[in-house]
């Protein structure tokens, strides 16, 4: 093999910048160990680029080139000038130097961009997160006063709830403003639910006994609180709260009465 026209071929300044197919790559490997001219070659272009990418760009790494010339591909749209001694000299590789440069310092200003844009838009998004976080924050402190100022009310009356057969241990609350016609349920002392069932709480007038439902403890798993708000414009003598198919029912299961409590007891 004629070394000397290998090397003016300007096949060595692709394979530096990795433009070769994975054949021809393989094939300036194996003649740059059979003839130390051209592993001597390709040093030299090697050093070439690196001295100019210092000179030009003394914030890129070390092992900057390195690092994109294995990803540069077959992006850069040039033909290097053909070489036409062993010790070709610096002005040789210049021009095709340049555009090596020019693909790299673009290459590595997108990549600092997009990784400068990924972490401005990742902090964007903890800051939003964390907006979110307090908005809803403030907003169950901004109801759970409401609340406490709705029970605490002076025309509020206080109903105990006691347990019934079904459920001894279960006890509630009714904060029943009469001015206002609504009354809060406090629910935690009722057991949760089962599936397909939701709790019903009932006015009742006692003489004769009338109940009227006021309401559902719907999503009663998801409310933290246990606190229902509820309209209530009856003259209400007694609350009742019973255990019924999900969406409520006419009237009330008596044998599943959790909780009764009178009014004024």
């Amino acid at each position: 093999m004629d070394v000397k026209e290998y090397i003016a071929s300007g096949k060595l300044e692709l394979y530096v910048a990795g433009a070769l197919p994975a054949e021809e790559n393989l094939e300036v490997q194996q003649y740059a160990e059979q003839y130390p001219e051209i592993r001597i070659e390709i040093e030299a272009i090697e050093k070439a680029i690196l001295a100019i990418t210092e000179a030009t760009s003394p914030r890129m790494p070390l092992d900057g080139f390195a690092k994109i010339k294995a990803r540069i591909g077959d992006v850069i749209p040039f033909t290097p000038e053909r070489s036409t001694s062993k010790g070709t000299p610096w002005g040789s590789y210049l021009g095709w130097a340049a555009s090596v440069l020019l693909a790299i310092g673009l290459f590595w200003m997108y990549t600092e961009n997009s990784k400068l844009k990924s972490e401005i838009e990742l902090t964007n998004q903890e800051k939003q997160s964390l907006e979110d976080i307090l908005s809803d924050t403030q907003e169950e402190i901004t109801f759970k006063e409401s609340l406490l100022e709705d029970i605490r009310d002076q025309n509020v009356t206080v109903i105990a709830l006691g347990g019934q057969t079904v459920s001894p241990s279960s006890y509630a609350k009714a904060y029943w403003n009469k001015e206002e016609s609504k009354v809060i349920i406090d629910a935690k002392g009722l057991p949760e639910p089962p599936e397909g069932f939701t709790y019903q709480v009932w006015s009742l007038k006692l003489d004769p006994l009338t109940p009227t439902s006021i309401g559902l403890l719907d999503d009663f798993a998801s409310v933290d609180t246990k606190l229902f708000t509820l309209e209530n414009a009856n003259e209400s003598e007694a609350f009742g709260i019973t255990l019924e198919p999900e969406g409520g029912s006419e009237t009330p299961t008596l044998e599943q009465l959790y909780t009764l409590g009178a009014v004024g007891s």
